[in-house]
């Protein structure tokens, strides 16, 4: 999904030798992209995991077997098997908006732009509509939160703007 942390793409691409692959974010476009793709894992940030080999939705109950079956087998504890990695520092906020989307403005297209510019590298940038409320939302993460923190406050102040005028 494309709010996946930074933090496990890293760990997937870095130690494992796995790609990562962003979709849309909503269980309908993971299932569509697993089934084009032939894959049979996907899920969303929100915890959604679909394993295409028992459910073509989240299944909470069936993932929470697979982690428990591979707990066992490893004779490890859960704790050392569910954290192989850290999580990207990430920040999420969102911008409320009646009638036409902020993101329609020039002003607003060239802010975005120049917060990619300033993360170069050093964090990932989301800013998209929300697909069940009138509501844009802005999403970064990376190593500094300062610089993250920056980044989305000041994409925030200018639609919070631009929803006013």
């Amino acid at each position: 999904v494309s709010v996946a942390d930074l933090g496990l793409e890293r760990f997937l691409n870095d130690d494992l030798g796995l790609g990562l692959e962003r979709t849309q974010v909503g269980d309908r476009y993971v299932v569509e992209y697993m089934r084009a793709k032939g894959f049979n894992l996907g899920g969303e940030q929100s915890g959604h995991i679909i394993l295409g080999d028992y459910s073509t939705t989240g299944d909470g109950l069936i993932a929470a077997l697979q982690v428990l079956s591979v707990v066992k087998k490893s004779g490890k504890r859960a704790s050392e098997v569910c954290r192989p990695f850290e999580p990207m520092p990430q920040l999420l906020k969102n911008v409320r908006f009646e009638g036409v989307s902020p993101l329609e403005a020039v002003i607003v297209q060239d802010a975005i732009k120049d917060a990619h510019a300033t993360l170069n590298g050093k964090g990932r940038l989301l800013v998209r509509p929300s697909g069940t409320e009138p509501l844009v939302r802005v999403m970064a993460e990376g190593e500094d939160d300062v610089l993250i923190t920056r980044v989305v406050d000041e994409l925030i102040t200018l639609l919070e703007t631009e929803v006013r005028t």
